[in-house]
């Protein structure tokens, strides 16, 4: 009877230590705020990046652009054919995103 309880014990312990080894994942949603990089449509741009753009891709074509809140402006170009996309600020340097 003794070693009938004491296998028991044994096998209960066994399956105990390994129902604690669960691993338990999960994964969290961030939520960003992307009002201030929503960019809107415009007409024109000021001189000074249709310069900085003259000076940094020869021969480019501005197809259209889009400024946001902070006067950040996004710039679809194409350069000998090829598309593109240029972020820069109001003064025309280029900003990497």
């Amino acid at each position: 009877m003794k070693k009938l309880i004491l296998s028991a014990a044994i096998l209960l312990g066994g399956l105990s230590m390994q129902a604690g080894n669960v691993a338990v994942t999960s994964s969290m949603v961030q939520s960003v705020n992307v009002s201030q990089d929503e960019y809107k449509e415009v007409d024109a741009v000021p001189a000074a990046i249709k310069t900085a753009l003259d000076n940094a891709y020869p021969g480019v074509k501005l197809d259209k652009a889009y400024v946001n809140e902070k006067k950040e402006y996004k710039i679809e170009i194409t350069v000998r054919g090829e598309k593109s996309t240029v972020y820069t600020d109001a003064s025309g340097n280029i900003i990497k995103k």
